[in-house]
């Protein structure tokens, strides 16, 4: 762990403390023995999930440490990746977690409690579905995702739950500015604007990585997100 904490450290220039720190360890070995029962994750050995699962989405950081957010929603969390390891960084971040399988967001659910994280909300629903609810409807900071979908289809999940003034930020592979580049039209019709593409490096990794970062500069028009399953069949 000593390791792990010395590369967050280089990487976001954030200093793990000790419970933090447990608090990895404790969700590494919880991911570990739910894996044996369940397929959560493809990745199961110690050294990519500290690399390949906390690092990569402690790296979502460079973005949202200036200022830190107060609300945050992870869509498609899985296993709880981005978020929850974002949580144990940032303590007093209010948290929703998003997953539509239901033995995922039961783990979602497990770890939270086990690692005694407060401010933590688990929805097991559709983002489609949660963004047409006036109770999550543009009251986010932050809406992030990682590995997701692609760029047209996953705007129409995130911005419609981010405030004006709030932002979206996309975990992305090699593919990001192609991905970009398809989905500025969707971009625009629902309230949003690209603020910057960061490469982001992680060690041992030779795969790129990029977060998509993006600003909420209006409201979203009302009939977005479309009904559930549209947006992926039929991409804006």
């Amino acid at each position: 762990m000593e390791k792990f904490a010395e590369e967050v450290r280089r990487l976001t220039g954030f200093k793990l403390t000790p419970r933090q720190l447990q608090a990895f360890r404790d969700y590494e070995q919880e991911l570990i023995s739910w894996n044996e029962k369940f397929n959560l994750t493809a990745i199961r050995e110690v050294e990519g999930i500290r690399t390949k699962h906390f690092l990569d989405s402690l790296s979502a950081l460079l973005e949202l440490k200036d200022p830190v957010p107060e609300t945050l929603v992870d869509i498609g969390t899985g296993a709880g990746f981005p978020g929850i390891p974002l949580k144990i960084a940032l303590p007093e971040l209010r948290l929703t977690l998003v997953e539509s399988v239901g033995k995922k967001s039961e783990f979602c659910r497990h770890i939270a409690a086990r690692l005694q994280l407060d401010e933590v909300e688990v929805l097991n629903l559709r983002a489609e579905d949660m963004g047409q609810q006036s109770c999550y409807r543009e009251r986010f900071d932050w809406a992030i995702a990682r590995a997701v979908s692609s760029m047209p289809v996953l705007v129409e999940y995130l911005l419609p739950l981010v405030r004006i003034g709030g932002g979206v930020l996309a975990q992305k592979g090699e593919h990001a500015h192609a991905e970009m580049q398809s989905a500025e039209k969707a971009i625009h019709l629902l309230g949003g604007n690209l603020r910057r593409i960061r490469l982001v490096t992680l060690p041992g990794v030779a795969d790129e990585r990029y977060l998509v970062v993006l600003e909420k500069k209006a409201a979203t028009p009302g009939q977005y997100p479309r009904r559930a399953g549209l947006p992926a069949k039929k991409p804006l």
